[in-house]
């Protein structure tokens, strides 16, 4: 069961990064944010509802649970997806200039290093480096 969950989790974590990274280079890198289909903008959601749902999934199979001294790593990840999903709202924003949506667009590429570098090496120092 584990391994067809993690699997899951990870199908759903590619997804929604590829999603991510494709609306902001197709739409929010212009100078004027066209409207954005009704599509992209929904499945989105369902997916990160489904990876949310996966990873709650994985803390009570594997017993890693954040915010305790059992699984460090966790807490700092769950920081790090925070900062993640700030900058990437901030990146999406129409109302923000193009060179802010770019900053925080690579920004939460880099949150997304540590989320991953944390989620591989289970190390919480400097954010799983």
């Amino acid at each position: 069961m584990y391994l067809e969950i993690k699997q899951f989790h990870l199908l759903t974590v590619l997804i929604s990064v590829l999603l991510y990274i494709y609306r902001f280079l197709k739409y929010y890198r212009l100078q004027q944010v066209p409207e954005v289909p009704i599509l992209l903008k929904r499945v989105p959601h369902i997916n990160d509802s489904l990876l949310l749902t996966s990873g709650i999934a994985l803390i009570f199979i594997t017993g890693f649970t954040p915010f305790t001294q059992a699984a460090p790593w966790l807490t700092y990840k769950l920081i790090a997806i925070f900062f993640y999903i700030l900058c990437g709202l901030m990146a999406m924003n129409k109302s923000s200039s193009p060179n802010s949506r770019l900053f925080y667009f690579a920004a939460s590429l880099g949150w997304l290093i540590a989320i991953f570098s944390l989620a591989v090496s289970k190390n919480p120092g400097l954010l799983g480096i």
